[in-house]
């Protein structure tokens, strides 16, 4: 799916790219306090410190803002992953890093995780597609991961039980920001990670 096009009148990418992530950290902050369609496009500037005439010259209207926080979301999760680990490395250390990674880019970006759930629902039809085919794409990284395993004598899975487990991990690493306001009073991040992958990696029936 072609990934949904933001207009901007400024040329300047490297200046877009900036103006836009102090848009979605102001928005984020307001989309969960207030929700997104109580928040304004004229609080949204304020938050993040420019004008209105400013803002509307790196979107079109406010729905685009929205969707740059999914955006951001999916985007920093495919970088981690990409940069630090082998795909085709096919061992159960790969694995657990790629679960490691994922897990704190969602303890770096619960407000923005939290955002994206709560009002994805207000994305238009034409853009809210695109945010949920992002969302399997995770899901298919950790289920290429695990393939790897399979491929390599680490693991024994069908094709069902891989897809489900690679699901399974993304909603996990997830539940770190939904139920932030229990969860994180009894675990640390780390701790978190490490009770979670050894859960994961008993369920996958670990060698």
């Amino acid at each position: 799916m072609k990934k949904r096009e933001v207009l901007a009148s400024v040329k300047d990418e490297r200046l877009i790219e900036k103006r836009r992530d102090q848009m979605v950290k102001g928005a984020v902050t307001l989309f969960k306090e207030k929700g997104f369609h109580r928040t304004t496009t004229r609080e949204i500037a304020r938050s993040a410190g420019f004008s209105i005439g400013t803002l509307y010259e790196y979107i079109r209207q406010k729905e685009d803002v929205l969707y740059l926080v999914c955006d951001t979301i999916y985007d920093q999760v495919h970088i981690r992953l990409e940069q630090d680990i082998d795909m085709k490395q096919g061992t159960i250390e790969s694995l657990k890093l790629a679960i490691k990674n994922y897990f704190k880019v969602v303890d770096d970006m619960q407000d923005e995780v939290l955002v994206m759930y709560q009002e994805a629902k207000s994305l238009s039809k034409d853009a809210l597609p695109y945010v949920l085919k992002k969302e399997a794409e995770m899901a298919a990284m950790f289920k290429k991961i695990i393939e790897s395993c399979i491929k390599n004598g680490e693991l024994t899975l069908t094709e069902q039980e891989s897809e489900l487990i690679s699901h399974n991990i993304i909603v996990q690493g997830q539940m770190w920001a939904f139920r932030r306001w229990t969860i994180q009073k009894n675990y640390t991040i780390d701790q978190y990670i490490e009770l979670q992958t050894k859960v994961i990696l008993q369920g996958v029936g670990e060698k």
